[in-house]
């Protein structure tokens, strides 16, 4: 049996505009991404707040992928908006309007039954909540967290602190030269790994994903496609794969850490081909496998 995975993060509507089209108030947030992503894979409990004004239908789909919503609060208020333009090139894109409402009191509060979750990932929330939600678990046998810039320069020292205290982070390659104050990306890892996750995960876009530990290194191309929608939540897909791909496997070693990453990059892969997660609501386990095949062929250079 898969182990139970437990993620902390935030639940959204988005609006976002692209070259291809425009999506108004589509389900987002880190939550709502990685729990969708782990669930091709293993139970995932998810811990958010939503307003009144958060659509059934799009709960509905949640529960629907087998993720149990006992730590989805629903409080007075509306539900964290974001809306978001890319450009041409979607490694760029601006905010255009952002209003958290009910997120901005959000206050992570563990049902009984996620205590034991095995495995938890704290999405990008301020760094003292991270740690207070870490306070809560039992004993998780892997944690990992991802943030954003304005974290880490707001917040420096508190999310250092809580770099300590877990085993994986996964951040951009941008995030990483801020938190570390270096470009290159190997000394970049070498001071990151030095402040205390055992693994760094430096997603780089459409360039891939490196992952780092102490000692050793793997690099991931991304998947090449033609067509990208809608790169909203993509790596929060990633770490939702990964994640979930480990609490499948029930251990963490090289082996199957590799596997991780790969299935990772495959749902991520999925995601950024529809607005939102309407990609993955329609993505069956068989197509994540048939991709990871080719993955695997992409990569192969035994034959």
């Amino acid at each position: 049996m898969a182990s139970s995975i437990c993620v902390v993060g935030s639940v959204a509507l988005d609006s976002i505009e692209t070259e291809d089209g425009v999506a108004e108030n589509v389900l987002g947030g880190s939550s709502a991404y990685f729990a969708t992503a782990a669930s091709f894979f293993a139970p995932v409990n998810l811990v958010g707040v939503v307003g009144r004004d958060f659509p059934d239908a799009e709960r509905d789909f949640l529960a629907s992928r087998g993720i149990n919503l006992e730590g989805l609060q629903t409080v007075d208020g509306d539900t964290f908006r974001w809306r978001g333009r890319y450009h041409e090139d979607m490694n760029v894109r601006d905010t255009l309007e952002l209003a958290l409402n009910v997120f901005a009191d959000f206050k992570p509060e563990l049902p009984a039954s996620y205590k034991k979750s095995e495995l938890v990932f704290l999405g990008n929330i301020q760094p003292t909540l991270q740690m207070e939600v870490l306070d809560q678990f039992s004993s998780p046998e892997i944690s990992g967290a991802d943030t954003i810039d304005h974290w880490i320069t707001q917040e420096r020292d508190a999310f250092v602190s809580m770099l300590g205290r877990i085993d994986m982070l996964s951040i951009n390659d941008a995030e990483a030269a801020l938190l570390s104050g270096k470009s290159n990306v190997v000394a970049s890892a070498r001071e990151i790994l030095a402040m205390g996750p055992n693994n760094l995960l430096m997603k780089r876009g459409e360039y891939g994903v490196l992952h780092f530990a102490s000692d050793d290194v793997f690099a991931v191309p991304a998947f090449p496609l033609e067509f990208v929608k809608d790169p909203t939540g993509a790596g929060d897909c990633f770490a939702g794969g990964l994640f979930g791909s480990l609490a499948e496997s029930g251990e963490l070693t090289r082996r199957s850490l590799r596997r991780a990453i790969v299935h990772g990059s495959v749902v991520a892969s999925f995601a950024v081909e529809a607005f939102s997660l309407n990609r993955l609501k329609a993505l069956t386990r068989d197509e994540i496998d048939e991709r990871y095949r080719q993955f695997m062929a992409l990569t192969d250079f035994h034959s």
